[in-house]
């Protein structure tokens, strides 16, 4: 045997090791209770209360229903007052709910503060409002399109301003609040955060350049700070979902791919173990996504047939 039939086969075997790895993976995906358990007290035990931003509809009221289910006190963080004040109710109605089929009390409390994220003035205030308690999950949901129509940066209305409240609303507040609330959990050596970031970040498509630049970076500052502060005994994850039908996706009509936010949260909840980033749901792996080449999605053709697309599909909507 000669030198390049060793080679060849040398690299046979090594792509088939490769291959055989990520097969692995995969397949935990589709058992996560199997590879990543988590006991029924695991958020209880990282701390007495969950804080969500925009917690108030969509995927983030999905996650505070939830974390209130599993016997956490909830602060949950909106621009609008009368919404936060029907989430509490509902949030209390559960708790209600569960103290008669459990027959026992857990104290809980729902907590509710109006912020405006597209501003910068409230973080002193949410400092000061948060600073006595134990937080031990902290879920960063806010986020914004510049448009409900994709467009090109130069044609996004009211430009100067709606760079300022994008960058505010999703990069900055959740930056904000991770230093906010994770001093606490690295002193107690334990916590949960969950970024919100979205799975147009596997291929950033053009037209949409200013939100999927703003969900990398969701994404990247939440794989950096979980290897700082892995050894801390903080989880720190980036969630990145892609078809969920809340009130920014125009509430979509819900299927196998497009989850609703309640469906959508319990799964994600699963994979909070499975590393410092998941799609959150087995339906939502972006690998698909990945192969499209970039060169597709950036012709001029395709730009205007996806404007096209949102455009109907917003229109048959309302």
């Amino acid at each position: 045997m000669d030198f390049m039939d060793l080679f060849f086969i040398s690299l046979g075997f090594a792509v088939l090791f490769y291959y055989g790895v990520k097969l692995l993976l995969f397949s935990r995906m589709l058992y996560p209770e199997v590879w990543f358990p988590t006991p029924n007290s695991f958020f209880r035990f990282m701390g007495e209360w969950a804080v969500v931003t925009a917690g108030s509809d969509g995927i983030g009221k999905a996650y505070a229903f939830e974390l209130a289910s599993q016997g956490i006190n909830v602060v949950i963080l909106s621009r609008t007052k009368d919404k936060l004040d029907r989430a509490a109710k509902e949030i209390d109605k559960l708790q209600t709910s569960l103290f008669i089929i459990l027959g026992e009390t857990t104290g809980q409390k729902v907590k509710v503060i109006v912020a405006d994220f597209t501003e910068e003035k409230h973080f002193a205030e949410i400092e000061n409002s948060l600073k006595d308690l134990n937080i031990g999950v902290l879920v960063n949901n806010v986020g914004m399109l510049p448009s409900s129509i994709p467009c090109k940066f130069l044609e996004t209305q009211d430009l100067e301003e709606t760079i300022t409240k994008v960058i505010n609303c999703n990069v900055k507040t959740m930056v904000k609040m991770c230093r906010i609330i994770l001093p606490g959990m690295e002193k107690r050596r334990k916590g949960v955060i969950i970024n919100v970031s979205s799975g147009v970040v596997c291929n950033p498509p053009p037209l949409y350049t200013l939100y999927t630049a703003s969900k990398v970076f969701v994404e990247r500052f939440s794989c950096g700070l979980q290897a700082e502060y892995k050894d801390k005994g903080v989880i720190i994850q980036a969630v990145t979902p892609f078809g969920v039908s809340t009130p920014m996706t125009g509430h979509m009509k819900t299927n196998m791919i497009t989850l609703s936010p309640e469906n959508f949260v319990k799964s994600s909840l699963q994979y909070i173990r499975a590393g410092d980033k998941t799609y959150g749901s087995i339906c939502h792996m972006g690998w698909l996504l990945q192969a499209i080449p970039p060169q597709v999605l950036h012709t001029e053709s395709m730009m205007t047939r996806l404007k096209c697309h949102v455009k109907k599909t917003t229109k048959q909507r309302t």
